[in-house]
């Protein structure tokens, strides 16, 4: 018969998915079930019947695994935050590092042990940055939260555990401001309303924090007053900015800020180099374990003082900007499409003082093709692409064209990274180190860092 949506049964959680789902196996088929853990003895309730898996909902618990924690958050049930809050964190990191391990030997089919995961020093306040989308309930009452798992419905939370607590103080300013002043709230559905999300950041080691109202508009009203409120309740903020979105779409940002008060940027520090940070750069969330992937990267590398190093997707020049700080190389070359993300880089590169360092606008696989062009031949090769990967074609140009003695490879998705791997495998980089950096605790991503070296330049 096989199993039919609202059937109830008993099942054993016998794994666990990359996005953090328990599985069962229930009939001869796959169940996957929210916020269990792995040795959860449980009763489910069959929610989505697909082809070859279903949906499944605890309904009671008879069994707890031994990881089993109890949630510490009120939301944990509703919120599309976090995944582990139910199991202890050094059963969070074990299953991110058996991910690593088992995406290298299964996707890669390479035989390498990966070492041991680097985990997170804090589990909670660790995020420096924040999107709060704002919502209204039924009965007018303006809040700001997180969208639940796989949606966009607004889920009401005032504390969050990940974040600092100056974060909380700043949105409840925010929301109070818009409930007094009869300020819209924006509808998804109908493109109508003003405030859209509350955008904030902190530099962990500077202190200093920025927020920014995105809006579908061009003016907020008494904003004087808003920013007075801010700044004599929270000291540490240093820039007040809006950012204009009037497009129909779930995009956060817009493309306009305009400064209410304040610098248009913060700073923060990260392995000793200074960065300059506005609403529309990106930056690592967690900013102690950033340093510390960092860290291991630039180890991997191994650069000397005549190193040329290129970084293909380098953001604002955070890992190249580092090696160029830390070990004084010979050249560095960074290429990333986002034209404000070249300018902040080529700000960084300046106000550290680094004069040896060149960023170029462009897409990886163009970046690339321009240095290849140019006879540039790195010693080493930064990859850090978005989740998606790397296409083959920059991969060809990196690891064949450029033909350099080392790649470093930075990944968001072990199963993207193994899928990489296998084809620079292909190409003779052979991947001879690979570590797991958890970056963001309680939730089911994890970062990997792999070392590989050119088999003919042995």
């Amino acid at each position: 018969m096989g199993l039919k949506k609202n059937d109830e049964t008993r099942a054993v959680i016998c794994a666990m998915s990359s996005d953090g789902n328990g599985i069962a196996r229930v009939d001869g088929m796959t169940v996957f079930v929210p916020k269990t853990a792995v040795g959860d003895e449980a009763r489910i309730r069959i929610i989505k019947v697909c082809k070859n898996y279903c949906i499944g909902k605890m309904t009671g618990l008879e069994k707890g695994a031994p990881s089993r924690v109890d949630p510490d958050c009120p939301v944990f049930e509703k919120c599309g935050g976090c995944t582990f809050r139910h199991i202890s964190y050094d059963r969070e990191a074990e299953i991110k590092y058996e991910r690593v391990k088992e995406c290298i030997r299964r996707i890669a089919k390479i035989d390498i042990i990966p070492d041991e995961i680097i985990s997170a020093q804090n589990t909670d306040g660790y995020r420096n940055k924040a999107q709060l989308p704002i919502g209204v309930t039924d009965d007018g009452r303006i809040f700001a939260g997180f969208y639940a798992k796989k949606s966009h419905r607004i889920i009401e939370c005032e504390t969050c555990k990940l974040q600092p607590p100056e974060f909380e103080i700043i949105t409840k300013i925010f929301t109070d401001h818009l409930q007094k002043n009869g300020i819209t709230v924006y509808d998804e559905q109908t493109g109508k309303g003003l405030c859209r999300h509350i955008y904030l950041r902190k530099g962990f080691e500077s202190g200093q924090i920025a927020v920014c109202l995105i809006i579908n508009g061009e003016n907020l009203k008494k904003s004087d007053e808003l920013v007075k409120n801010l700044v004599e309740k929270v000291p540490d903020i240093v820039s007040i900015t809006v950012n204009i979105n009037r497009k129909k779409n779930n995009v956060i940002m817009g493309e306009k800020c305009r400064t209410l008060y304040g610098s248009d940027f913060i700073t923060d520090r990260l392995c000793g180099v200074k960065f300059a940070l506005s609403p529309m750069s990106f930056y690592q969330v967690n900013s102690k374990q950033a340093e510390r992937l960092f860290q291991k990267a630039v180890e991997f590398a191994d650069p000397h003082e005549q190193s040329t190093v290129v970084d293909l997707y380098c953001g604002a020049g955070a890992i190249g900007l580092i090696t160029a700080k830390n070990r004084k190389i010979g050249r560095l070359f960074g290429v990333e499409k986002v034209k404000e993300a070249v300018e902040k880089a080529r700000e960084n590169a300046r106000i550290n003082g680094i004069e040896n360092a060149e960023f170029i606008c462009g897409d990886a696989a163009a970046g690339a093709d321009i240095l290849s062009r140019r006879r540039i031949k790195p010693d080493v090769v930064f990859l850090d692409p978005p989740r998606k990967g790397c296409d083959r074609k920059v991969l060809e140009i990196a690891a064949n064209r450029m033909n350099p003695k080392k790649i470093v490879y930075v990944s968001c998705d072990p199963a993207t990274f193994a899928r990489d791997a296998a084809l620079l495998k292909e190409m003779n980089f052979t991947l001879k180190k690979a570590v797991a950096v958890d970056l963001f605790p309680r939730t089911p991503h994890v970062e990997t860092v792999g070392l590989f070296e050119n088999e003919k330049k042995q």
